[in-house]
């Protein structure tokens, strides 16, 4: 037990620097795509300009006719579109890659049905496991949908953009919000259900929809409708005995508003903002009752409202509706950014844009879409020499915002699935390895089943040198199947390399105690895998021209001592020094496991 590295966590440096040269790679490479297809978007207009002149014909070409987008799908795309690039920038705060598991999802799922919590836990370890990968990605995942909205108003690419918001929000909803909170007990429209994300999917999905959909008032009253059903089920929530909501009065039975909007207040924001949440949780905890009456009686009247589907009654519903939600959203979610882990402003202001689009797509709604009107007859021109400007630029603009996306999704992917970690959490909690030059000091003891061993024994062999003690419980375990795991990442090459662990305790030290260890930890039958003993005198030679320091633990059997692993080449020269802190939880360890092999594998070949 005992160590000598740093634990990873907030505000660790290594990880928002590697976050960080990440994103700026990344976004070199999205500058270099960006203006191959700008240059290419600019040699078509040239050559349909030049061929347009010597052929006599008007440039730009005369565009086709065609009236505007339906003004409530333009709203609930724009709208969502600068949500995304809202989460987008979010997730560029520099806490995001090592926070967000453990203050985001996982707590996300917390009261939730167990198999919910094993979808999170799926897309906590990958986020975990790969930190830097996962952190990045979100960003220009984000980023890229929120530009594909912005810049496909209409056809087939800004279907495709709708598809993609929907997909990658149930994605979030499902691994990122725990299906939004809505099997945990507790759970109200006003801290967040149903889940932003799903209401994300939901815009995206009436995106994606034919324009022909938007033709007449069927789906605004669709749209209406379903709000107003979803607002008289939260009226019942928010009403049923023994959730917590009618309590208040007394600050030791704040009930469930006034204990969430406290909480809300202890987040780090700017003290405006503080002071209100503060003041609408002391109202809220002095007049609970009638705090909650409001919201069920406010509730159930604008959805009935919403389903009566008259027309005079939508829009001060609608009004009604933006006030209190943007009251909701500012003194109960808190604007749902602040932290340095928030990732979205909540789910308030999406569910607002879907009301506000409703209710336009009912009294704005199209009767026909138009059809493009033909220009005037022209002659016969290629394919190519007909393509109207307006559009190339479009597309040029959505394949743009396309590998944008990909950028994101195709690292997430693979880290989703790979069992591996980024060796930048290894270097984070260990510091990065040091390297070293000289002889490394001799010895002699034996092996666990009594075998003699020496330095010079091992040459020709690549020898990764540590120091266990037999009887310890929490580190040691740990580090040697980090080494265990090393082996089998190195493959074939692992023949040539010896994985070798000096007994480091003054008290358990001989044959029997480490063939036991080496049975507990399933190391009997790996061939490169050596556990060195010998007299106590031995032991202690080795432990100081080594520098490892092993002291007995008070009032136990196991002993503190120093945590490092020396490479040593084929020649018996010392070349690395690591810290073999394993850190706090599996993703480290697979980390070392991964730069151990990796510094292995560069000593063989030096």
């Amino acid at each position: 037990m005992g160590g000598m590295g740093g634990p990873s966590g907030p505000g660790n440096s290594l990880i928002i620097q590697a976050f960080h040269s990440a994103l700026l790679r990344q976004a070199g490479l999205i500058f270099v795509v960006a203006v191959v297809i700008g240059l290419a978007w600019n040699g078509l207009r040239t050559l349909q300009y030049r061929r347009a002149v010597a052929a006599g014909r008007p440039f730009p070409p005369p565009r086709p006719e065609i009236g505007p987008e339906p003004v409530a799908r333009r709203v609930l795309r724009i709208g969502f579109g600068v949500v995304w690039v809202i989460d987008g920038l979010l997730q560029l705060q520099q806490n995001m890659p090592a926070d967000l598991p453990s203050q985001v999802l996982q707590p996300a799922a917390s009261g939730s049905p167990r198999w919910v919590g094993d979808l999170v836990n799926f897309g906590a370890d990958a986020w975990t496991r790969h930190p830097v990968t996962a952190g990045a990605s979100a960003v220009w995942i984000q980023l890229g949908i929120g530009v594909f909205l912005l810049v496909a108003p209409r056809g087939r690419w800004s279907r495709v953009a709708g598809l993609t918001s929907a997909g990658w929000g149930l994605v979030v909803w499902v691994f990122g919000e725990a299906l939004g909170g809505i099997l945990a007990p507790g759970q109200t429209v006003l801290f967040g259900l149903p889940g932003a994300a799903l209401v994300y999917a939901v815009a995206g999905g009436l995106i994606a929809l034919p324009e022909r959909a938007w033709i007449g008032q069927r789906l605004g009253r669709l749209i209406t409708t379903v709000a107003g059903a979803f607002l008289l089920g939260m009226a019942v929530l928010q009403a049923w005995p023994g959730r917590g909501f009618w309590q208040g009065g007394t600050t030791a039975h704040p009930g469930s508003l006034g204990s969430m909007v406290s909480q809300m207040a202890t987040t780090p924001q700017p003290h405006l903002l503080a002071s209100a949440v503060s003041g609408f949780a002391s109202f809220d905890i002095a007049h609970g009752w009638g705090v909650n009456l409001f919201v069920v009686v406010a509730l159930t009247l604008t959805g009935l409202a919403l389903l009566s589907g008259r027309r005079q009654l939508l829009g001060p519903t609608v009004v009604v509706l933006v006030v209190l939600g943007l009251a909701d959203w500012v003194l109960i979610e808190d604007l749902g950014w602040f932290g340095g882990v928030g990732t979205d402003p909540n789910s308030m202001v999406p569910l607002l844009l879907l009301v506000v689009s409703g209710y336009l797509a009912v009294v704005r709604a199209p009767v026909t879409v138009d059809e493009p009107v033909p220009a005037a007859a022209a002659p016969v021109r290629r394919s190519w020499e007909r393509i109207d400007s307006g559009y190339t630029g479009r597309l040029a603009l959505s394949l743009a915002a396309v590998f944008v996306v990909m950028v994101g999704a195709a690292p997430m992917a693979s880290a989703s699935i790979s069992r591996s970690s980024d060796t930048v959490l290894a270097d984070s909690v260990d510091g990065p390895p040091a390297p070293l030059s000289g002889p490394a000091p001799g010895f002699q003891l034996e092996d666990q089943n009594g075998r003699p061993v020496s330095l010079t024994s091992l040459r020709g062999y690549t020898v990764a040198l540590t120091f266990l003690d037999p009887v310890c419980t929490s580190d040691c375990p740990v580090i040697a199947q980090e080494f265990r795991l090393a082996s089998q990442l190195l493959g074939a090459s692992a023949s040539k390399v010896r994985f070798v662990a000096v007994a480091a305790n003054p008290i358990y030290y001989s044959t029997s105690v480490i063939r036991a260890f080496d049975r507990q930890e399933d190391l009997e039958n790996q061939s490169n895998w050596l556990f060195l003993t010998g007299s106590l005198s031995e032991l202690t030679s080795v432990w100081n021209q080594y520098g490892i320091t092993v002291v007995s633990a008070p009032a136990g059997a196991m002993a503190v001592h120093s945590e490092t692993t020396y490479l040593i080449d084929a020649h018996g020269n010392d070349r690395v020094a690591l810290n073999t802190d394993p850190g706090s939880g599996s993703a480290d360890d697979r980390s070392f496991s991964e730069v151990l092999a990796s510094q292995i594998t560069q000593v063989m070949h030096r």
